[in-house]
């Protein structure tokens, strides 16, 4: 038969109210910890998350809206989250949108009417209607990914990570550049990224010569476009662009688009990197094992996870949390960028 907080309580000698606020990660001390810990394992008990929410004002669940599961940084990131909720005794209830803004904002509704304590947001972008429905649903909401001055936010450092690969690879001699990036609707992976990079770009020429015509009086030509989040995007526009440009090196916003324009080199007979030298963003398991291994900015996105969770859980207990934390990144130099 499953155990009651209650029987719980009765073999810990200890009241019931005290097992409660175990459970609910309030204060013990550490003796009536030890004894509740051990009448859990002992049982095997688990808690009733559900039935707990029925009862009590705030529930001990967290909200979180993804835009896709099926991406290396969003699934790292809810294992973080995952990872440290379970450790403070909360849970995760995940709604995944499928980069449907009015998807994201009918689930912080949703959410917002389940009674969950506080909400992780993984958003693309910030509309209006964004703003809108976290005012109206009156619980904590942190931001992943993007930031805006009204909402707590955790961003991992896209402007200096696109400074560092822009400054990387113009050491490397590489002057004959196609950027290779996503909709400016993403602040991060569309806007910061790229400014990034051009700002390393402005500062590698003689002050006050950042023009057009100066880049190409110093020798180089650098090209700017767009595609979309998917390798199968991202393999069709790099064809389109190996059609007009013959660039030696692209930097790519993301490691799937650095897997995509890969996959379209080598349709094409292209060598990486003698031929064609190429960067990404992200630092996904599988560019360290692909050959030649992919030279890439890795986030710390399980890390940035469990921060998030962390986070979250103090905006839901009143305590102070900054309104920007900014994660770092790691410029990993592998054998996908050659010198020129």
């Amino acid at each position: 038969m499953n155990k009651t907080i209650a029987d719980i309580a009765h073999m810990a000698g200890v009241a019931k109210s005290t097992v409660s606020r175990y459970l609910n990660g309030g204060s013990v001390s550490v003796d009536t910890k030890r004894k509740i810990e051990q009448v859990v394992k002992a049982t095997g008990y688990v808690p009733n998350t559900f039935a707990q929410s029925l009862k009590a004002k705030r529930t001990n669940i967290i909200g979180t809206v993804v835009p896709r599961l099926d991406s290396f940084a969003t699934s790292h990131t809810l294992m973080g989250i995952d990872e440290e909720l379970r450790s403070r005794h909360y849970q995760m209830l995940i709604s995944n949108t499928s980069q449907d803004v009015k998807r994201e904002i009918e689930a912080l509704y949703d959410l917002g009417r389940q009674k969950i304590s506080g909400i992780i947001l993984l958003a693309a972008q910030i509309t209006d209607d964004h703003l809108t429905a976290i005012r109206d649903i009156r619980i904590p909401v942190l931001l992943v990914g993007q930031q805006h001055e009204q909402i707590h936010s955790l961003i991992h450092d896209d402007y200096h990570a696109g400074y560092d690969i822009g400054a990387y690879v113009l050491s490397q001699g590489h002057r004959e550049i196609a950027y290779v990036g996503v909709t400016e609707k993403d602040a991060a992976v569309g806007v910061q990224r790229k400014e990034g990079f051009k700002q390393a770009v402005r500062d590698a020429l003689p002050e006050g010569s950042h023009t057009d015509d100066a880049l190409q009086a110093a020798g180089y030509d650098i090209r700017y476009y767009e595609t979309g989040f998917k390798m199968s995007d991202a393999r069709i526009a790099a064809s389109a662009i190996l059609d007009q440009f013959k660039p030696s090196l692209m930097v790519c916003a993301t490691d799937n688009i650095a897997l995509g324009v890969i996959n379209a080199a080598y349709s094409r007979g292209i060598a990486i990197p003698s031929d064609l030298s190429v960067t990404g963003f992200g630092g996904y398991d599988i560019t360290a094992v692909i050959h030649p291994a992919l030279t890439t900015v890795q986030y710390p996105y399980m890390e940035a996870g469990r921060v998030a969770a962390q986070n979250i859980m103090r905006l839901v207990e009143h305590k102070p949390v900054e309104l920007v934390t900014v994660m770092n990144y790691s410029l990993i130099e592998r054998e996908s960028v050659d010198k020129r």
